[in-house]
């Protein structure tokens, strides 16, 4: 600044033509944000009989984006000022930026040895607001129950109603109820039990189901293995969890590396499975035992095993039940592979809820004009797919629902897709949430057919916080960039065999 200081007579126009920056008349160039400090005391003025008092000047516009205006009185007074855009700030963006100033001075004077970089800028009542009041998530759901109990409740409540359909094949809740208890049942027999990892591969279908929930009935977790991965992936994921029981079908075999465990094809097998009790196994699994392992996409190296307890997907699982308002006839549309997290959602979400759960084969959910055609026999109400999966469907000439109700997920969703969605259904939600905090940890009904489209990520879910930190774990303050962090129920246990 010294340095600077020598050129302080240089024009402005000059310097403007000396660089030549990229003009854009909807700024200023060079700089959009001033610091002007009034330093210089005022000189007295003094007339035979006139009173002179100094009047301060009136800005009756911003020059630039933010102009901040220190000036000293003198007797350590100091007025503070700040001109902003309306275009670009609300009032109560400056009022809080003007605060957080106030902060930081404040801070400066009262502790003198502290670094930088360890002053504060939020204000007690923002803080206040940050980790606690937009974090009262608190909310009651069976956190006594695991998902398979959530499942036997509407068992018992309706047993002949259709629980799951795909294709031509349909069963009733009693039905995949009986089933998934033969095939707990053998697991059992074979010496599974609470923490055993079950490896599951069989193509989205009712089989899947009957063993997904036969293998939560047994007290064991499921590992989902896509038949579509690669070999090399499926060995490390096999090893990885040290798999020593399988369910599969028996053309799914060849497809995968070899297996030295216990194979059970739910095809093959099921003479075997048909002898085994159908009734209700006791439960000898809590919350805190294992759902299912499933492993990251690899991005940052190789895949992890991240584990996932019943209380964390029970959460879940209550939380959406009661944001969209879920009812015994609603119909949700499953298109994800089971070894996509949110799958776990599609699958439970209508069991645990008295609805019905339809399963689209691979072939469908890749093919825009079928699945368009299975949403509107099917009279579908409830679908979860990522953005690219809804852009698919709008690009093929897919013209909306009246009552089915989007949830949107697994990568940014853009405003001019949200518009387009909203247009012609229900409702749209925008969903975010990694896989280390079961599937959805924020939630916002973006729009409905009647209002504008605003693709924010929302508020977290039910006994879930959200804190936007900064390098050092401290709060940034509203409107600054910082990191996510996610704490509550949803958090999972850890990575499989990676406790570091």
């Amino acid at each position: 600044m010294l340095g600077a200081y020598a050129h302080q007579d240089v024009p402005f126009e000059r310097v403007v033509e000396a660089l030549q920056p990229d003009r854009d008349l909807s700024q200023t160039p060079l700089f959009q944000v001033m610091l002007v400090l009034q330093n210089t005391p005022p000189g007295e003025v003094s007339l035979r009989g006139v009173k002179v008092t100094g009047q301060g000047s009136v800005r009756r516009g911003a020059q630039y984006d933010l102009t901040l205006e220190a000036e000293e009185r003198g007797a350590g007074e100091w007025r503070i000022g700040l001109h902003y855009r309306r275009e670009l700030y609300e009032k109560e963006t400056a009022e809080r930026m003007l605060g957080h100033y106030q902060e930081l001075l404040m801070g400066m004077v009262g502790s003198t040895e502290q670094r930088v970089i360890d002053l504060r800028l939020l204000r007690a009542d923002e803080e206040q607001q940050l980790l606690k009041d937009w974090n009262r998530t608190k909310t009651e759901y069976p956190q006594g129950k695991c998902i398979h109990e959530l499942f036997e409740e509407q068992v018992r409540r309706r047993p002949q109603a259709e629980a799951v359909r795909s294709g031509s094949t349909e069963l009733s809740y009693g039905d995949l109820n009986r089933k998934a208890n033969q095939v707990g049942r053998l697991l059992r027999e074979l010496g599974a039990g609470p923490e055993t990892l079950v490896g599951i591969c069989v193509e989205r279908s009712p089989e899947m189901m009957v063993g997904v929930l036969g293998i939560l009935k047994a007290g064991c977790a499921y590992v989902p293995l896509d038949p579509a991965y690669p070999q090399e992936r499926l060995r490390f994921m096999m090893d990885d969890a040290r798999l020593e029981l399988l369910l599969t079908r028996e053309k799914m075999l060849p497809r995968l590396p070899e297996f030295h465990g216990q194979a059970i094809c739910l095809d093959r097998d099921w003479a075997t499975l048909e002898n085994c009790d159908g009734s209700n196994l006791a439960v000898n699994t809590t919350p805190d035992n294992l759902a299912y392992v499933i492993y990251t996409s690899g991005s940052t190296g190789l895949p992890k095993g991240v584990m996932i307890e019943h209380r964390s997907v029970v959460n879940l699982l209550s939380a959406m039940a009661c944001r969209l308002a879920l009812r015994d006839c609603d119909v949700l549309l499953a298109v994800t592979t089971l070894s996509f997290d949110i799958a776990a959602l599609e699958l439970y979400l209508p069991l645990v809820s008295g609805a019905q759960l339809l399963l689209a084969s691979a072939s469908v959910a890749a093919d825009a004009q079928a699945l368009s055609r299975l949403i509107r026999r099917h009279n579908v109400t409830v679908m979860q797919a990522t953005p690219a999966a809804w852009r698919l469907l709008l690009t093929h000439g897919w013209q909306g629902c009246a009552e089915l109700r989007v949830l949107c997920g697994g990568e940014a969703l853009p405003t001019a897709l949200a518009e387009a969605l909203a247009a012609n259904i229900r409702e749209l939600w925008n969903l975010y949430g990694p896989t280390e905090t079961t599937i959805w940890s924020t939630m916002t009904r973006v729009c409905g057919r009647d209002g504008a489209a605003i693709a924010s990520i929302g508020r977290p879910i039910a006994n879930t916080q959200i804190y936007i930190l900064d390098a050092r774990g401290g709060p940034v303050p509203i409107g600054v960039v910082g990191e996510i962090h996610i704490g509550g129920a949803g958090v999972a246990r850890g990575y499989l065999n990676r406790p570091e």
